[in-house]
């Protein structure tokens, strides 16, 4: 399809992507092996459908995130690239593949995500439940992380999800209290910042919550520390922050390329605000690596057991 005049202008009107952000992309077997299996059991994934930089790593190294409830979200984020559609019914069989693919896959610590289901009364909480309880049931000790919508808040949606116990609740803030408006689709910072305190509320200490930033949006030092300080006080552990990518040219533009430097004293600002657990760099993406969190975890686990 040919370009419009202005795309075209917005085309050339973009900063050149700096070298450490060009990938050389990984040539494994497993990244069929891991595609093949995806397309076996007819499921989708966040790495795909939101066009992730890093699939090709992921999917090399075995392990991908499954999105469930859909590949149609029913908001229209403009840094997102997942489609925004009226979506299609629920597949009941849905999470027994996803704990099928989790057991092939030999994984030990699982991300499942989903679209945005406004379309439905408690945004997908119980979709997100029945898979959580499969994938534990047929893979035992195995971490689970979720990376959830804001349900619009209701109590009793994040409260369903919490009985099936995941280990991480994820759920992102995405970008400053400044940008949300002209970022985020139907979301809002304090919102999310809502989600995140319930769980900690309902869920005790029994649990890690984690949120994610993205940088090169337009936001400033400050905004950024200040979103830091927003999560802990409302008690978040984890924090990932990366490099926005615009993933069309029908989407938010890079404001700016973020150093790596600048990543790296955000990291540690961040580690001394008091998070368990920081992932910053250019290339980090909420599951990106996400297993490294296990060690940490697995020193909960035991001690709550």
């Amino acid at each position: 399809m040919a370009l419009t005049p202005k795309e075209i202008e917005a085309l050339k009107n973009r900063p050149r992507i700096p070298e450490w952000l060009r990938l050389k992309l990984p040539t494994r077997s497993s990244f069929s092996e891991t595609r093949n299996l995806l397309n076996d059991l007819n499921l989708h994934t966040v790495c795909e459908s939101a066009k992730c930089p890093n699939h090709w790593e992921c999917w090399s190294k075995g392990t991908a995130t499954f999105m469930i409830a859909g590949d149609r979200c029913t908001r229209a984020c403009k840094f997102c690239a997942v489609s925004t559609a009226k979506p299609m019914p629920l597949e009941l069989d849905e999470p027994k593949r996803v704990a099928e693919a989790t057991s092939r896959l030999g994984l030990k610590h699982v991300v499942i995500t989903a679209v945005a289901r406004d379309d439905i009364q408690d945004g997908g909480a119980e979709h997100f439940r029945q898979t959580i309880e499969a994938v534990r049931a047929q893979n035992p000790g195995i971490i689970i992380e979720i990376l959830v919508p804001d349900f619009n808040s209701q109590d009793e949606a994040i409260a369903n999800v919490l009985t099936a116990k995941p280990e991480i609740f994820n759920h992102n803030i995405e970008t400053v209290r400044r940008l949300t408006p002209s970022v985020r689709s139907r979301a809002m910072y304090d919102r999310s910042l809502e989600v995140l305190a319930k769980v900690r509320e309902l869920g005790g200490r029994d649990i890690y919550t984690k949120s994610g930033i993205m940088l090169g949006l337009g936001e400033t030092r400050d905004e950024v520390l200040e979103t830091m300080d927003d999560l802990r006080k409302a008690d978040c552990d984890i924090i990932t922050m990366g490099q926005y990518l615009q993933p069309s040219l029908k989407h938010l533009p890079v404001a700016e390329y973020v150093k790596p430097e600048i990543f790296e004293e955000f990291k540690q600002i961040a580690e001394e605000k008091g998070f368990q657990h920081v992932a910053s760099g250019p290339m980090v993406r909420s599951s990106y690596h996400a297993d490294e969190f296990s060690p940490i975890l697995g020193k909960k686990v035991s001690s709550a057991a």
